[in-house]
């Protein structure tokens, strides 16, 4: 497997590490959405404590309106994520 392959599988494994719950392994609630924030990128994402932000990105990224985030949901978080990344590493 090549470096960014791994890379991305790991993405996906971050996901699934949080999306714990019994018959809905592929979705993350709220709850599990501000954990995965706030351990995985609290130095991108400012403020992971306040739950107005939480509640805002959660909103964001709930298109369906289910109460749940999809995989394919979190993609634009991702994007935005790796956006910043890019930017960051372009300043040090």
């Amino acid at each position: 497997m090549t470096k960014l392959e791994d890379h991305l599988e790991g993405i996906v494994n971050i996901f699934h590490q949080y999306s714990v719950r019994v018959g809905h392994f592929d979705t993350l609630t709220k709850g599990e959405l501000k954990k995965m924030i706030q351990k995985e990128l609290p130095n991108i994402i400012k403020n992971t404590k306040d739950q107005a932000t939480i509640d805002k990105i959660f909103q964001d990224l709930d298109t369906d309106q289910d109460g749940q985030i999809t995989f394919n949901e979190i993609l634009p978080l991702l994007v935005s994520m790796l956006m910043t990344v890019h930017k960051i590493t372009h300043q040090e």
